[in-house]
């Protein structure tokens, strides 16, 4: 786990971009050291209680033309959704939520990702919601005891996501909702389909594990998970740390959760980082005795940094694993 004085800084956002604050985040190699005894942590579990509990915000009606993105009033905590171009209102569409790294925000991981350009050409919905401001005007999600609410504020991210999807479902039909993040939105991403399983169809991690201790973990169903981390990863260590499980046991996790057989399948390699050369990721599956038509995979960047500089196919070969195309 973190210590309470650490900080993982701008290295959870994608480079180049900048925080909400205009300030250029801080690169990889400028991380504050991660202090990983967990006495010092402070109150970054999951706890589920905000001031203002998500289930008593009432929902706002959202009215966004097709092939545009507009803000969506939710209580204290609106977001942004993206309706895709061409969109006729009535045929049901999935909804991707994404979440954005530490000290990054809903703009960044758009843009970092290509988002709205997919959801566009796919025909999907796009949520795009920012986590609260810590002490130091950073954002973050409550994900998980080591990420990131370092100043303990025990607000109840996953409560919020919960009334999030509720409030797109309420007003556009929803055939299926998955979940993708980066970093802090990765934890997050897993967090929300461990507690709110019956509204999460897939998730997609990138650089963001499930906590060592997964017992918290109780899913409902069976939820399909992507788990991509590059095995070059220092600020969130592909091979684990303290507090974190590494990638390879995040994915067993979830594929024993899911009644999958334990034995993955090797499939293809494919390029997922544009800065090393050929396909550097291999990929492995699990389907076989996945209960309900769930899958869980794990792509492993070789050689990638927390941050990769992402292949143009691979933001759409995520998507056809959220989308079960």
């Amino acid at each position: 786990m973190l210590g309470a004085g650490a900080r993982l800084g701008g290295a959870l956002a994608p480079p180049g971009t900048r925080r909400h604050d205009g300030a250029v985040p801080r690169r990889r190699g400028v991380l504050l050291g991660l202090a990983l005894a967990v006495a010092t942590l402070v109150g970054c579990g999951p706890a589920h209680d905000a001031a203002t509990p998500p289930s008593s915000t009432p929902l706002a009606a959202v009215s966004v033309a097709p092939g545009t993105t507009g803000v969506v009033a939710l209580g204290k905590r609106p977001f942004r959704l993206h309706v895709p171009a061409g969109y006729d209102g009535t045929t049901p569409l999935p909804l991707v939520v994404a979440l954005h790294g530490y000290t990054s925000n809903s703009q960044d991981l758009d843009r970092y990702l290509g988002l709205t350009a997919a959801s566009d050409a796919r025909g999907f919905l796009l949520a795009l919601p920012d986590g609260t401001l810590d002490s130091r005007g950073d954002e973050f999600w409550n994900a998980a005891p080591s990420c990131c609410d370092f100043d303990g504020s025990r607000v109840d991210d996953s409560g919020y996501l919960s009334t999030l999807v509720d409030a797109v479902r309420a007003t556009h039909p929803v055939d299926r909702v998955a979940v993708v993040g980066h970093s802090n939105g990765g934890y997050m991403a897993h967090r929300f389909a461990c507690d709110h399983a019956d509204q999460v169809d897939a998730i997609a991690s990138l650089a963001g594990p499930l906590p060592a201790d997964t017992s918290g973990c109780r899913p409902s169903r069976p939820v399909s998970v992507l788990q991509v981390h590059g095995t070059a990863d220092t600020t969130v260590p592909y091979r684990g740390r303290a507090g974190d499980s590494s990638a390879p046991a995040t994915a067993a996790a979830w594929a024993a959760l899911d009644g999958c057989r334990p034995t993955a399948t090797a499939a293809p390699a494919q390029d997922d980082d544009s800065s090393i050369a050929g396909a550097e990721t291999t990929v492995q599956v699990w389907s076989d005795g996945c209960r309900d038509g769930s899958r869980v995979a794990l792509w492993s960047i070789q050689g990638a940094p927390h941050t990769p500089q992402l292949s143009t196919a691979f933001t759409g070969q995520v998507l056809d694993f959220l989308l079960g195309r």
